[in-house]
C-alpha cells in the first residue's frame, strides 16, 4: 500500500517538492498556534463568547481573503498571491501579538490569515491543489494529494506539540501565561515571513499559462462565471455540501477541543499539545490510506464509508467519563477522520473540466470556509457553561452524519474519469 502511493511522487517536479514543502511550513504554523490561540485570548481578558466571536470573524475574514486572491490569482499571478497571502498571515501574527483590544483582534482576525483549527485555511490551499493538478498525471493524483495531506497533518502535529510544550515550558519558568502565549503568536508570525521566501522561489512553471501551453484546453473558460462552465452544477452542489461539513467541524476546531480539555480535565497547554501530536500523526496516516482504499473502492465510497464511523466516535468523546478513554475516543476517531480529505480534493479536480480547477478549488474552499466562520460563535456561549461544555461534539457529529448520507446519495453515480475508465 505504502510502496504503491510512494510510487506517485517520483514525478513531482521542482515546484511540486516546493509546494510540498510550504504545505508542512505553513501546518507547523497553524498547529504551533491552534492549542494556545483561545487560552491566549481568554488570558487576555476576553470571555469565551468574545473569544468565539475572534475565532469566527478568522474564518470569515478566511473565506473573504481565500475568494479576493483564488478570483485573481490565476490573472495576477499565483506565486504573486501566494505571497500576498503569506504576507497578510505575518500581518495577523503581529497585530495578535501588540494587543488585547476586542475590536482590533476582530479586524486583525478578519483581514489576516489564521488558523484557530490547526488545518488548512486561506487561499494557499486552492492555488497549491490546481498547480498540483495540472503537474501530476489523473492516475497519481489522489497518491499525490494523500502524501501532499500526510505531510500536513505531521507538520500540524509538530506545530501543537512544539506550541504546547513552549507555552508550558516558559510557564514553569516564570512567565505568566498570556505571555507565554504571546510568545508562539510571535513564532506563528516568523514562520509566515519564512512561507513569504518559500513562495518567492516558486518558478513559472506554476502560472496558469505555464499549464495552457502544456494542456490547450486549460487556458480558460469563456464566458464562465466565477471561472465555472460546463462544472458549475456539480461544483455548486459539492460547495453547499462541503458547507455543511465544515459548519459541522467549526464547533470541534482544535483552538475549542483544546480549550475543552483544559476545563474538563484541567489539562496543561503541553499534555493537550502532545494529544493533538497523537491525534494530528494518526490523521497523517489515515490519509495515506485513502489512496489505496480509493484504488478498491472508489473515492466517493472511500470519503463516506470512512467518515460515518469517525463521526460516531466524536459524539462519544464529551460521554465518556474519564480522561482517558475521552483521548481513546479522539484517537481513534482521528485515526480514520481524514480518509476523506485526499479523496475529497482529488474527486473535485478530476470531475471538473481542467480549466475549471482553480475555480472549483477555490469555491469549494471558500464554501468550508464560510460554513467553518459560523460555528465558533455558538460554541463559545456552549462551552461557557459546563454542563453544556459537550454539546458542540454532538452537534457536530450529527450534522456530519447528515452530510454523509446526502453526498452518497448524490454523487456516488458520477465516476471520476478513472473509475469509469475503469469500470468500462
Amino acid at each position: 500500500m505504502i510502496l504503491s502511493s510512494i510510487d506517485s511522487l517520483k514525478g513531482l517536479t521542482k515546484d511540486g517538492r516546493l509546494l510540498f514543502a510550504t504545505r508542512g511550513i505553513r501546518l507547523f504554523a497553524y498547529g504551533f498556534l491552534s492549542v494556545v490561540l483561545i487560552l491566549y485570548l481568554t488570558s487576555a481578558g476576553l470571555s469565551e463568547v468574545q473569544a468565539g466571536a475572534v475565532l469566527t470573524f478568522t474564518l470569515i475574514g478566511d473565506a473573504a481573503v481565500t475568494f479576493w486572491i483564488t478570483t485573481h490569482a490565476d490573472r495576477t499571478g499565483r506565486r504573486r498571491m501566494l505571497v500576498v497571502a503569506a504576507l497578510l498571515m505575518a500581518a495577523a501574527g503581529v497585530v495578535f501579538t501588540l494587543t488585547h483590544n476586542f475590536l482590533l483582534l476582530l479586524l486583525a482576525a478578519t483581514v489576516g490569515v489564521i488558523s484557530p483549527s490547526g488545518n488548512e485555511v486561506g487561499p494557499f490551499l486552492s492555488i497549491e491543489q490546481a498547480s498540483l493538478s495540472h503537474l501530476t498525471p489523473e492516475d497519481t493524483r489522489t497518491g499525490v494529494f494523500s502524501w501532499y495531506n500526510l505531510v500536513g497533518s505531521f507538520a500540524t502535529a509538530l506545530g501543537a506539540v512544539s506550541g504546547g510544550w513552549l507555552a508550558q515550558a516558559l510557564q514553569s519558568s516564570g512567565w505568566a501565561p498570556v505571555s507565554s502565549y504571546r510568545v508562539v503568536i510571535v513564532g506563528y508570525a516568523l514562520i509566515a515571513l519564512v512561507l513569504v521566501a518559500s513562495f518567492s522561489r516558486l518558478s513559472p512553471a506554476v502560472e496558469v499559462n505555464a499549464a495552457s501551453k502544456e494542456n490547450p484546453s486549460s487556458g480558460g473558460s469563456t464566458g464562465s462565471w466565477l471561472g465555472l462552465g460546463a462544472s458549475r452544477g456539480k461544483v455548486l452542489r459539492l460547495a453547499l455540501l462541503f458547507s455543511l461539513d465544515a459548519f459541522a467541524g467549526g464547533f470541534v476546531i482544535q483552538s475549542l477541543v483544546a480549550y475543552w480539555f483544559h476545563t474538563r480535565f484541567g489539562l496543561a497547554p503541553g499534555v493537550i499539545g502532545s494529544i493533538f501530536f497523537g491525534a494530528n500523526i494518526l490523521a497523517g496516516i489515515s490519509a495515506l490510506s485513502a489512496a489505496w482504499i480509493a484504488s478498491r473502492i472508489g473515492l466517493v465510497n472511500t470519503m463516506v464509508f470512512t467518515h460515518l464511523p469517525s463521526n460516531v466516535l466524536l459524539i462519544l468523546v464529551p460521554l465518556m467519563p474519564t480522561l482517558p478513554l475521552a483521548v481513546t475516543m479522539l484517537l481513534l476517531r482521528f485515526s480514520i477522520s481524514q480518509m476523506d480529505v485526499p479523496t475529497r480534493q482529488s474527486y473535485v479536480m478530476a470531475v471538473v473540466a481542467r480549466e475549471e480547477r482553480s475555480a472549483a478549488s477555490g469555491i469549494t474552499t471558500i464554501a468550508r470556509s464560510i460554513g467553518a466562520s459560523l460555528a465558533p460563535v455558538l460554541t463559545g456561549p456552549l462551552l461557557a457553561v459546563p454542563a453544556l461544555s459537550g454539546v458542540p461534539f454532538l452537534i457536530s457529529g450529527g450534522l456530519k452524519i447528515v452530510y454523509d448520507l446526502i453526498l452518497y446519495r448524490n454523487f456516488r453515480g458520477i465516476k471520476p474519469p478513472e473509475e469509469a475508465a475503469s469500470r468500462d
